[in-house]
């Protein structure tokens, strides 16, 4: 299957429709302008408290009128614009694939190394966010606005988060877990250019891992590796880059001064980490992108999170090891409710967190309501820092494709570490409403992730979706659900080239992912608990329908309480997650008819720890025979606080081939 690197076949098109386009811009953007400056958001409420009553009313009073002015002027170049673009519309490909020819410029990309399904088998992290970046006067109804400096920011923090070298620590206590912050205020494990795995032997026994917060120099990326959970850590294949720390010593998870001395020794930073060379301007006109002390999420941030507690700064090229103590700064802090928050149910067979990070190594990343093309841009150019494979503007437009008019595409946006091979979009023909303005549907994706000593290719399937929002539309996203099954299955029936007795490739995983508009404890959603999609593809936060596990919390914010200082930067937010009250206070609690309209009645009656729309989905089904799939962990992510209504989340899952290490 080939796959589209532009939305038209020609040239002569492409320059046809950025013409129509050109006359319809001015009137689309004085129209967003107008209506967003009647729709206030509540930091925007809070910043003209303490202006006259009179100031705003002036303000609009002056700039309505000249919009409006601009707006009947550039009206009749919009109508030929749009004579010129709707029928373009016919010819116009489903999605544009985006790879990034410098592959120096993909920092995460460039260390990947071929899977050769040797060893006792690999890792891969999947991540699905749902962003809210439509234009800018609708994202304000989601009490978001600035949608195209939001939309920087987003794709800045993801590859911020996915970059950082992920740093293991094994403590081999049975008991102890109070480790002081001065034993680890300056933690070192050697990070150099070759792909083996570094142990610096301290004092403390147990273990635990700890990630760690990186910067924009993204050199450090590494594969993915699984812990040994025996303790041992032997690592599997394409464990390249993890830094090791091993803690042995029984004194009460203290570090003697000795010890403390030396490591401090080797590690003394050069300075403060410096601040980020790719600051907007436009960033500090909101809240959410301002660069605060304490901001985890944030690339200039000098603090560290209790989850990614560790800044390195790594000079270019090869370096002994002295040369390398002295670049790199490692900040570190255990608490002891970090063991507490990781793997806090014993019976669950993997780690499950709220972080405050996208987890390290992300290989794939399904995105939602990327609405707005020039948003979708500024998040593709951030991206590609991180992920060299990016499928984007996915979707129909106009009355081609669907059985509706169309006035924006899908939103869906995939980005991958591995090759694409094969991709395929369909649209859910029933929406209803507000959302059959937009072109949701599903996007089909078949990625290569590597190959056997016999030359068969390793592939995986992943689907990202978006269903139908509007509440009490059950039916409406049964029928899609039941597309989505159905799609997915002739989408792997035609792009699969193997036979049961040639088998030309392997499947490792099948993974479903994205904000499907329903959660699994509200009583107006029991034919969406109940769909057979669930019989085929397992949730790792679900019990049965309408039972999720007591870790599981909802992915819907409460948008009235998004620009609390509370909650309104990743540590933050993640601190408030974590307790019950809190969740009370800023999550979207499942509905129920038999309680009243206030919210926090609602909150206080049902189970539950809110609403979660967003999911990740994955089956065993029609993958390799000998292989075992099992998830090694699940994320509740806060890395995008202040920057969309919904929490991202991530999962990651072992593949394991059953062979033994050579």
């Amino acid at each position: 299957m080939v796959l589209y690197t532009s939305p038209f076949p020609n040239s002569f098109l492409s320059v046809l429709h950025s013409f129509s386009w050109g006359l319809i811009f001015p009137c689309y953007w004085l129209a967003d302008r107008l209506v967003a400056s009647f729709v206030p958001t509540t930091y925007e409420k809070r910043q003209r408290a303490d202006d006259p009553c009179y100031f705003h009313a002036l303000c609009i009073i002056i700039t309505t009128p000249i919009y409006l002015a601009l707006l009947v002027a550039s009206l009749p170049f919009a109508l030929i614009g749009f004579l010129l673009w709707s029928p373009l519309q016919s010819a116009r490909r489903p999605y544009i694939y985006s790879r990034l020819e410098d592959k120096n410029h993909a920092s995460g990309a460039t260390l990947l190394t071929e899977w050769k399904a040797a060893g006792n088998g690999k890792s891969f992290c999947f991540g699905s966010a749902n962003v809210c970046l439509l234009p800018d006067s609708l994202a304000r109804f989601n009490n978001v606005f600035n949608t195209q400096a939001r939309a920087k920011e987003i794709g800045r923090r993801i590859r911020n988060g996915a970059s950082r070298p992920q740093i293991k620590i094994y403590i081999d206590s049975p008991t102890n877990t109070s480790i002081s912050a001065a034993s680890f205020s300056s933690l070192v494990s050697p990070q150099g250019g070759d792909s083996t795995n570094r142990t610096v032997n301290t004092g403390i026994k147990r273990t635990t891992s700890m990630e760690y917060k990186g910067d924009n120099s993204g050199s450090n990326n590494s594969e993915d590796s699984r812990e040994d959970k025996g303790g041992a850590g032997e690592p599997n294949e394409g464990e390249e880059n993890t830094c090791i720390v091993r803690i042995n010593g029984e004194d009460n998870g203290h570090m003697s001064d000795t010890e403390t001395d030396t490591i401090n020794g080797q590690a003394h930073a050069s300075g403060p980490t410096e601040p980020s060379l790719e600051g907007d301007a436009e960033l500090s006109k909101t809240p959410n992108h301002k660069q605060k002390e304490g901001d985890s999420g944030s690339l200039d941030s000098y603090s560290a999170s209790r989850e990614s507690l560790v800044k390195v700064r790594v000079g270019d090229g090869t370096v002994d090891q002295s040369t390398v103590n002295n670049k790199l700064l490692y900040k570190a802090s255990i608490m002891k409710k970090t063991s507490v928050r990781k793997k806090k149910h014993t019976d669950e067979t993997f780690d499950h967190e709220i972080c405050a990070f996208f987890p390290a190594n992300l290989d794939f990343l399904c995105l939602q309501e990327v609405f707005d093309k020039r948003a979708a841009e500024k998040l593709k150019e951030q991206l590609h820092h991180y992920f060299e494979y990016i499928v984007y503007d996915v979707g129909v437009y106009s009355c081609h494709g669907c059985c509706s008019f169309k006035f924006v595409n899908s939103g869906l946006l995939f980005a991958s570490r591995y090759p694409v091979m094969d991709a395929a979009y369909h649209c859910y023909p029933n929406g209803r409403g507000t959302d059959s303005l937009a072109s949701k549907g599903a996007l089909f994706l078949k990625v290569q992730v590597g190959s056997t000593p016999q030359d068969q290719r390793i592939v995986g399937y992943i689907s990202c979706t978006h269903l139908q929002a509007i509440a009490g539309d059950t039916t409406v996203r049964c029928e899609q659900l039941d597309m989505l099954q159905d799609w997915l299955s002739e989408f792997r029936k035609s792009t699969s080239s193997s036979s049961t007795a040639n088998p030309e490739e392997l499947v490792a995983f099948d993974v479903i992912c994205g904000d499907l508009n329903f959660d699994n404890c509200s009583s107006e959603d029991k034919l969406e608990q109940q769909h057979s999609l669930f019989t085929h593809y397992k949730d790792p936060c679900r019990i049965g329908p309408g039972e999720d596990k007591p870790w599981a919390i909802g992915t819907l914010l409460d948008p009235e309480g998004l620009y609390d200082e509370e909650v309104c930067t990743p540590d933050n937010l993640q601190k408030v997650l974590e307790s019950e009250e809190g969740r009370k206070g800023y999550l979207v609690y499942p509905t129920s008819k038999n309680h009243g309209s206030s919210q926090k009645g609602r909150k206080a009656s049902l189970k539950g720890n809110g609403r979660r729309i967003d999911y990740m989905l994955y089956t065993e089904e029609g993958l390799y025979l000998e292989w075992k799939v099992e998830v090694e962990e699940f994320s509740f992510i806060t890395q995008l606080a202040g920057l969309t209504d919904h929490l991202p989340v991530a999962m990651r899952l072992m593949v394991s081939t059953g062979e033994d290490d050579p």
